[in-house]
């Protein structure tokens, strides 16, 4: 990795902490809005230009598929080049994509428009990497709650991006463009800020500087080999990342399948709309306090908590499956009970390797998740034709004891985690 040639004795570390995380806060709220100003869009615009709805589940498909396959090279963009570079390359990526699918519009060219609902995956990517650049810096006992502060930013976005599409119509009209292309503009415009406040805010580079301490006390050099060798080597972070990868399967499986079950049932599309709110809420709004919890108490006691959340959340939704009520609480529950195993899971993997070592295993953690989600989506569907709502939700439960039988015994020492050496370390 390149490392900084200056001398960092002289940096205020928790100050430059601070003002890492506000540039991060500010960049998922960007991007965010991005995300969420085209997230029906894409779906709608898949229709249009395919001329059939047989064919809108690609939107979602493919923007997770890019989120997927971006993670790791974005990883490795940064372990050589640092935090600023590769997470503004994300932001510009998720530019292209944005202009490849306006362009794919115009032209009603339905290959192209999956080309770039692809590339606008990078924007999730970076998305999940930022969490993890909030914990480059941190300190011990701060490390969860910054990263939590990070991912609770993204509500913002999540919340006032969806309500961005007539405005994004009123844009795209004055442009001149086809409809349902206005919010891929907007998308388009807030990116390009994102990546501008990484390129000029992340200075000096978090993930390089706490490289270039560490190289300075003689230790946390790089491991051979990629991310799959470095999680064969660290137990707890095979634990961390087979708990955010479940977590989010799980999630993603219950969450997708809602809209179908509540509209089978007779439910109004505000009876949808506001579970599915409720359910963002969830996820996003209590995660500082999550954070500081696991910096309080230990992240395993958090991650058990979380999967505590989602056996309430399945149990009642396979119990009170025709109830919308007992549905939309269920919900709340997934919601929170992914804050939480996210949260925690993601702090202790950041802890569990050296500073070095770090963008290569998120990147495969980013990769898994995305793909666990993709996995748990595509496969939810038939489940619940085959056994239903109630039938899916006691499904899920067996995901959730793989997560909590993985860290049964697993009380390694994260439960107050040690004093780290400059730049973090394996613990």
């Amino acid at each position: 990795m390149a490392v900084m040639r200056t001398t960092n004795a002289s940096v205020d570390r928790r100050a430059l902490q601070r003002r890492v995380v506000r540039v991060l806060a500010l960049g998922q709220v960007l991007g965010g809005l991005g995300v969420g100003a085209t997230l029906a869009l894409g779906a709608l615009l898949v229709t249009e230009v395919s001329g059939s709805s047989a064919w809108s589940g690609m939107a979602a498909t493919m923007n997770t598929l890019g989120a997927a396959l971006l993670a790791v090279p974005l990883a490795r963009l940064a372990q050589a080049r640092g935090r600023r570079i590769s997470l503004s390359t994300g932001a510009l990526t998720a530019v292209a994509g944005a202009a490849v699918t306006i362009g794919a519009a115009v032209l009603g060219s339905f290959p192209v428009l999956l080309g770039g609902l692809a590339l606008l995956g990078a924007g999730s990517a970076l998305n999940l990497q930022s969490r993890f650049a909030a914990t480059d810096l941190a300190a011990d006992d701060t490390r969860a709650r910054d990263l939590s502060l990070v991912v609770w930013s993204t509500t913002v976005g999540a919340v006032l991006g969806p309500n961005l599409f007539e405005p994004g119509e009123l844009i795209g009209r004055a442009l001149g463009l086809p409809p349902l292309t206005g919010g891929f503009v907007i998308a388009l415009a807030a990116q390009s800020v994102g990546a501008l406040v990484y390129l000029t805010a992340l200075r000096p580079d978090p993930l390089l500087l706490a490289a270039a301490d560490g190289e300075a006390a003689g230790r946390d050099r790089p491991s051979p080999g990629g991310g799959l060798a470095v999680l064969r080597s660290s137990a707890p972070a095979r634990r961390a990342v087979l708990t955010v990868a479940l977590s989010h399967a799980t999630m993603v499986a219950l969450m997708s399948m809602t809209p179908v079950h509540l509209s089978g049932h007779g439910a109004s599309l505000s009876v949808v709309g506001l579970t599915i709110s409720l359910h963002v809420a969830g996820m996003y709004a209590l995660s500082p306090v999550f954070g500081r919890f696991a910096d309080r108490a230990g992240r395993r006691p958090v991650i058990l908590a979380g999967q505590a959340m989602f056996v309430a959340a399945l149990v009642l939704a396979w119990l009170g499956a025709g109830s919308p009520v007992a549905v939309t609480a269920a919900l709340v529950l997934l919601g929170l009970g992914w804050s939480a195993s996210t949260v925690a899971g993601s702090a202790l993997m950041a802890e569990a390797v050296p500073a070095p070592d770090r963008p290569k295993l998120q990147g495969v953690s980013d990769l898994l998740m995305n793909l666990a989600g993709a996995a748990g989506g595509a496969l939810a569907g038939p489940v619940l034709a085959l056994i239903g709502f109630d039938g899916l939700s006691a499904a899920l439960l067996v995901l959730v004891a793989a997560v909590v039988l993985s860290h049964r015994g697993g009380a390694q020492r994260d439960a107050r985690p040690d004093p780290p050496a400059l730049g973090g370390g394996a613990r």
